[in-house]
């Protein structure tokens, strides 16, 4: 029952977070108490003057893998963690997990158990604020199981399975019956095109970009709005409140939002998690960008995001200017209802691949690309083919991908 008491504490002390001044106020003297006490405590951060955060170095997943042990009060190495990674998933009583590696890069994290719990508890405030009220069967679709996710079922109202959407999984998730469904947008979808006998009462969308044609398609079925769980390996980021509305967990995580571009809601996403303390994860640059809300009328004071955008390695650059996902995926499925599914790939400098299904007009598309290309100055060879569209539910979804060359639009001009 110890570790349950951090995720009833956890909880309470998110909900009781009611104003921004009173936001601003409890996340800024963590994040000082997290400066001083948690982060000289391992080697990459050891015998340095900290003051405030701006006093540390912006670090990438590059840099924290090249010497993994250097970012954690345990001494776990990276072999270590891969290791434990390929079996229990535990060293000792920590917990081991992993990115799925979508970049060919993969990331590690550690967490404790209280850590672990402290987490679930963030969680079930956000997502299932009334849990207590009714039992809950909540299930997880992703391709990789770990440890954490087994805290909820220390709670005596959620029973919480796993389902590895590599595997055949649909018999067994109708045979469950779940309140609660946590999966990609694809198997969402995947639930609604097989009109799966399924009546959830809450769907979350994580794990990859949630395109608003899926989650139309998907609340349309189960009658329901697609809310968003958006965390990764760096932590919890955002939960959508019971408006559908993403919110920044800025109670528990510190980000600095740079812009990116002339968009002056079009940010990249640099993160301090001062509820961590066995790793620390602190100005990590992730590899993402986010376009920011306005403030929702649900009454939460975290800021709010308008949408996940995409990776900034699957913008496109082209004639010297960054293309962002969004853009290009509101192209095509402008052109055409019909267009439910679809990828985009840069393919050369000047060079654009789409696919769309059978059936769709590909000069209709190409034109629709290419008018938007030119209204941003960009001139590009753009190829529309026709094909059978299935999701690989061994990785994750990436309509939009830069296979030609990475792009790198934001400057590093804040490493020391």
């Amino acid at each position: 029952m110890f570790e349950v008491r951090h995720a009833v504490q956890a909880y309470w002390r998110a909900r009781r977070i009611r104003t921004r001044a009173q936001l601003i106020g409890r996340a800024g003297a963590d994040l000082h108490d997290w400066l001083h006490r948690d982060v000289p405590q391992v080697p990459f951060y050891a015998g340095r003057k900290i003051s405030d955060l701006s006093d540390l170095p912006i670090i990438d997943k590059a840099t924290l893998m090249a010497d993994f042990a250097a970012f954690n009060t345990a001494g776990i190495t990276a072999d270590m963690g891969w290791q434990a990674f390929a079996g229990s998933r535990q060293i000792g009583d920590l917990i081991v997990g992993a990115s799925t590696g979508t970049s060919g890069n993969r990331g590690l994290f550690v967490i404790s158990q209280a850590e672990r719990f402290r987490w679930l508890g963030t969680i079930l405030a956000k997502a299932l604020p009334g849990f207590w009220r009714k039992r809950h069967r909540v299930a997880v679709l992703l391709p990789l199981n770990t440890p954490l996710y087994d805290s909820a079922n220390r709670m005596q109202r959620l029973k919480l399975r796993f389902f590895d959407i590599g595997q055949p999984w649909e018999d067994d998730l109708a045979n469950f019956q779940p309140t609660v469904i946590i999966a990609p947008p694809k198997a969402l979808r995947l639930m609604a095109e097989q009109e799966m006998p399924l009546a959830p009462a809450h769907i979350f969308a994580g794990a990859e970009v949630l395109d608003p044609s899926d989650a139309t398609l998907i609340a349309t079925y189960f009658k329901r709005p697609v809310r968003q769980i958006y965390m990764a390996t760096e932590g919890l980021l955002a939960v959508s409140c019971e408006r559908g509305t993403l919110h920044l967990c800025e109670d528990t995580m510190h980000f600095e939002l740079p812009q990116v571009g002339d968009d002056p809601d079009l940010r990249a996403v640099i993160v301090s998690d001062f509820s961590r303390s066995t790793q620390i994860m602190a100005r990590y640059r992730m590899n993402d960008l986010i376009r920011l809300g306005p403030a929702c009328d649900c009454g939460l004071p975290h800021q709010t995001v308008a949408e996940v955008v995409g990776r900034v390695d699957d913008c496109f650059m082209l004639a010297g200017k960054m293309i962002t996902p969004d853009i290009l995926r509101n192209a095509v499925v402008d052109t055409d209802r019909q267009i439910t599914d679809f990828r985009i790939f840069q393919t050369g400098a000047a060079e654009i691949t789409v696919l769309v299904p059978h059936g769709i007009d590909r000069d209709r598309v190409a034109q629709a690309v290419t008018q938007t290309l030119s209204a941003r100055s960009v001139t590009a060879q753009v190829l529309v083919q026709n094909a059978e569209l299935k999701p690989d539910m061994s990785r994750k979804l990436r309509r939009v991908e830069n296979r030609w060359r990475r792009c790198e639009p934001i400057a590093d001009t804040d490493r020391r």
